[in-house]
């Protein structure tokens, strides 16, 4: 089943400059390897639907059950040169919990806030 990425993984962001930096951990170590699997740096970046120009890279952080994504040329210029408020790194992170993930029957018991969500 695909659901959207905010019932596996909560994210963290910050912006400095034209880069934001959008760190998404896993709520269950379980669901990680979806993520690993699923959240490639050209995926993420095509997702944005060409408001991130730069490159985008990709940091697992296996212990952490995390991913690292640092995308260039995705803030128009920069916070502080862009009239794009909505481009500020929060605004980023919360879009990509909106990311496809297909998940397996046998996991959907590890999602969070998801009607499909076996009882414990």
């Amino acid at each position: 089943m695909q659901v959207m990425l905010q019932h596996l993984a909560h994210c963290r962001s910050g912006d400095k400059g034209n880069t934001v930096n959008i760190a998404v951990f896993a709520y269950e170590p379980a669901l990680y390897p979806l993520l690993v699997e699923q959240l490639s740096a050209e995926r993420v970046k095509a997702f944005y639907q060409g408001a991130i120009t730069g490159e985008v890279l990709r940091y697992p952080v296996d212990g952490l059950h995390a991913i690292n994504f640092v995308a260039h040329g995705a803030l128009g210029g920069g916070v502080s040169r862009s009239l794009a408020l909505d481009q500020y790194g929060k605004a980023m992170s919360a879009a990509l919990l909106r990311f496809p993930i297909d998940v397996p029957e046998a996991l959907m018991g590890e999602l969070r806030n998801h009607p499909e969500r076996k009882p414990a």
